[in-house]
């Protein structure tokens, strides 16, 4: 059976699944007038190339200014040329360029910048968003390059696409070899003989990882190497003999309770091991039915996200994702909650789930998520995710949140009339000097603010950086703002 835990530790569960650190941010972010007009999206070219050519005392022009999505052609050139190191970094790592515009980083006389390019961006604003890779030539001459952390870095990226992969397999360096096991599934049978048989023993450790489910003889070999042991018992195919003995050695179990050849028998001995991570193991296998799932004794961590080998598998596939998704271990149902793929059956069915990670996951992963799980997550998280969701999530409502919340007591609903788009001057106006810093800071970001509070908004510390990158403020007001950065004309 599930043991209950802490409910309190929910919302640090849900941090780490967002964030992968382990607390919001719950403190207001104040930055100057100057970073909200870099981001503003109505920021003129000439002055966005005037603030692009500022050296910020030899830090270069506002971050904001280069993460910008669609930047005009003069603004990439002047970007690509600036004399300042740090600009070109960080306009290489920014997730908001096309990548036929960082590839004209490839060839930049700085090994930081040619890294960079090759690594990608670390970080994207939408968490459903993925980055569209480099050519597989700009690739190909990045992997090329003199420099070895500008190769490293490549092969090291999250952003490279199968086809450039699977071009490596015959590359002169055994990294680059490495790198092709990433797209196993997709190779042909000759080309994974290759790697199996490879000269150089980390490939061929690698590749028999890959190839060691549906191969008894190259398990049999993993598991005498002690660097292959821990996911060869997890993952290959055993016979009977060693399974029975690395029960009996105690060594790796909880790996071994997972693994999907274990005969029925040993898999029932370990579903009552005294370690609750063996016990969990045990309970997440597939093949179980529901009532041998609960009579095993074992606790959820509310940290848990829910990473479950074989739904992360088939997390596209309806008959993987019903058995997940109407499976009582909340682990599986998290599982299945952050595939974007789930039918308007089973997306309702966890709609309906008391767990609130699931409708955590169902709120970053699925864009069809009801707008009343929304809500509920946006409330119960609060900070920088709530804001995110309610600003990028296709499904959040709109309609009717100024006159359900704009006297709410709690702030974190009154933040949300700002979105009515049936909100007029005098309400934002009016929110603009609310008690909480953040509803203030979502009015003074909005085009409906009066001309006149607007300006006094950019006098303010914390309301400075919103009202400067309020699309509503005249440009003039930008150059104003320049002007008294010290940003040269």
């Amino acid at each position: 059976m599930t043991r209950a835990v802490d409910a309190a530790q929910v919302r640090e569960a849900a941090a780490r699944e967002v964030t992968g650190a382990g607390s919001w941010d719950m403190v207001a972010f104040y930055s100057s007038a100057l970073d909200g007009v870099a981001a503003n999206p109505a920021l003129p070219t000439p002055l966005l190339l005037r603030l692009i050519a500022f050296d910020g005392g030899g830090e270069g022009p506002p971050f904001q200014a280069l993460h910008r999505p669609g930047l005009p052609e003069p603004a990439v050139a002047a970007l690509l040329t600036h004399p300042i190191l740090y600009t070109r970094v960080t306009f290489a790592r920014s997730g908001q360029v096309e990548p036929e515009q960082r590839a004209r980083l490839a060839d930049d006389p700085s090994p930081e910048v040619r890294a960079t390019v090759a690594e990608g961006p670390d970080r994207i604003h939408d968490q459903r968003a993925k980055v569209r890779p480099l050519s597989d030539a700009v690739c190909g001459r990045l992997l090329e390059d003199p420099e070895p952390s500008v190769r490293t870095a490549l092969l090291r990226s999250r952003h490279l696409a199968p086809s450039f992969l699977a071009s490596l397999v015959r590359h002169p360096d055994p990294a680059a070899r490495c790198a092709a096991l990433r797209v196993w599934d997709e190779l042909t049978a000759d080309e994974r003989g290759t790697l199996l048989a490879d000269p150089d023993p980390e490939v061929r450790r690698s590749a028999a990882l890959c190839a060691c489910p549906r191969d008894a003889r190259l398990t049999a070999a993993l598991l005498r190497d002690p660097a292959a042991l821990p996911v060869a018992l997890r993952r290959g195919l055993l016979d009977r003999a060693d399974a029975e003995r690395f029960l009996a050695e105690g060594i790796h179990l909880a790996g071994l309770a997972g693994n999907p050849s274990l005969p029925a028998d040993l898999v029932d001995r370990l579903a009552v091991d005294p370690d609750d991570d063996v016990r969990i193991a045990v309970s997440l296998r597939p093949e179980l039915t529901e009532a041998r799932r609960a009579a095993i004794d074992f606790t959820v961590s509310p940290f848990d996200r829910g990473d479950v080998d074989w739904v992360t598998a088939g997390i596209a596939e309806q008959g993987v994702l019903h058995r997940a998704a109407t499976s009582a271990h909340p682990l599986l149902r998290r599982a299945a909650a952050r595939s974007p793929h789930l039918s308007p059956e089973l997306l309702r069915l966890l709609a309906e789930d008391t767990d609130a990670v699931v409708h955590t996951h169902l709120a970053i992963h699925h864009p069809d998520t009801p707008q009343e799980v929304l809500m509920s997550v946006y409330a119960r998280l609060g900070g920088t995710f709530s804001a995110w969701m309610a600003t990028g999530h296709p499904r959040f409502p709109r309609e009717g949140l100024a006159a359900r919340y704009a006297d709410h007591p709690n702030a974190i609903y009154r933040q949300l009339a700002v979105r009515d788009p049936a909100a007029g001057p005098d309400l934002i106006e009016r929110l603009s000097h609310d008690p909480d810093v953040r509803t203030r800071q979502a009015a003074a970001s909005d085009p409906r603010l009066p001309l006149p509070r607007l300006v006094e908004a950019l006098a303010l510390p914390e309301l400075a950086s919103s009202a400067g990158a309020n699309p509503a403020l005249p440009p003039g007001e930008m150059a104003g703002v320049m002007d008294e950065a010290g940003v040269p004309a």
